[in-house]
């Protein structure tokens, strides 16, 4: 199959035939950047571990060739890292056991360019040779621009799709900032606990950003239990370990919707509720 960046990469740790490869992808998981997935859509790649019937597939955006790096790292070209982060998604994608892994090579720069069609054009081809039933994205209220733009893309492409064949459930995930100020209704808190060391796994192959000056590995299961211990302040924990996502179906269902007014929507429901606690609770002199 033909993608617009000739040095994308296609991964299938079973060795399944492509076509029979992309069929199986029950759950799909789209992210800006190698280690993105393995952060913010564990939940997926834990809902389709050893399942015969559900299978996680994996799509890559960018090379992760101006990742940052320090230490054993510091000497590295953009082009070394590239090679190397690459090398570590496959690792991840045989721990995990993915039913297929994409990685589409973009430089950050032709993601974060609205008028290049690249990326979205991309994700239409493989959304057309899959269809599955959740799709794990970032959110669109994320603070990396390159994981903004990523997300807006793949909405695009989630738009195109005949209502019919459009994903059931469409998660935009935390990554570069919590979802924890969400209203507590509209927070999705993915269960993500119980098998740690598939989890510890899955990030610590990562040795290019874990060595190269990011902890992500304790960063990420810092915030899985954080989540889960203060997600309710009245109640003793459910779960000990979560993932918040934010719904994004609603903006795939009904594609004139408007992105940023549905975002905003839920930042000013925060605003409303942190002043109306203020104000009950004011002090007159």
């Amino acid at each position: 199959m033909t993608f617009s960046n000739p040095q994308t990469s296609i991964f299938i740790p079973d060795g399944t035939p492509l076509e029979s490869a992309f069929k199986r992808i029950s759950h799909l998981g789209v992210g800006a950047h190698q280690d993105d997935l393995e952060i913010m859509a564990f939940h997926g790649i834990l809902e389709c571990f050893r399942k015969p019937d559900l299978w996680f597939g994996a799509v890559t955006c960018t090379s992760g060739g101006g990742s940052p790096r320090s230490g054993p790292y510091a000497g590295y070209s953009d082009e070394d890292m590239a090679k190397l982060r690459r090398s570590e998604q496959e690792k991840a994608a045989s721990i995990g056991e993915y039913g297929i892994l994409i990685q589409l090579n973009h430089t950050s720069a032709v993601v974060k360019d609205p008028r290049n069609p690249a990326l979205t054009d991309d994700l239409d081809r493989i959304l057309s040779l899959c269809r599955p039933s959740v799709v794990y994205a970032h959110n669109p209220a994320d603070k990396h621009e390159t994981h903004v733009s990523t997300v807006m893309a793949l909405l695009a492409a989630l738009r195109r799709l005949p209502a019919g064949n459009r994903p059931g459930r469409v998660y935009g995930c935390e990554v570069w900032r919590s979802l924890d100020w969400l209203a507590d209704e509209d927070k999705i808190p993915l269960d993500v606990g119980g098998r740690d060391h598939l989890a510890a796994g899955l990030v610590g192959v990562y040795d290019s950003q874990i060595a190269g000056g990011k902890r992500y590995d304790l960063a990420t299961l810092g915030r899985r239990r954080a989540n889960a211990s203060y997600f309710q302040s009245h109640g003793t924990d459910e779960s000990e370990q979560l993932w918040f996502a934010m719904d994004l179906t609603p903006l795939v269902a009904d594609p004139t919707r408007d992105i940023a007014g549905f975002v905003l929507d839920h930042i000013d429901k925060f605003r409303t509720d942190v002043a109306a606690k203020i104000k009950a609770h004011l002090r007159t002199r």
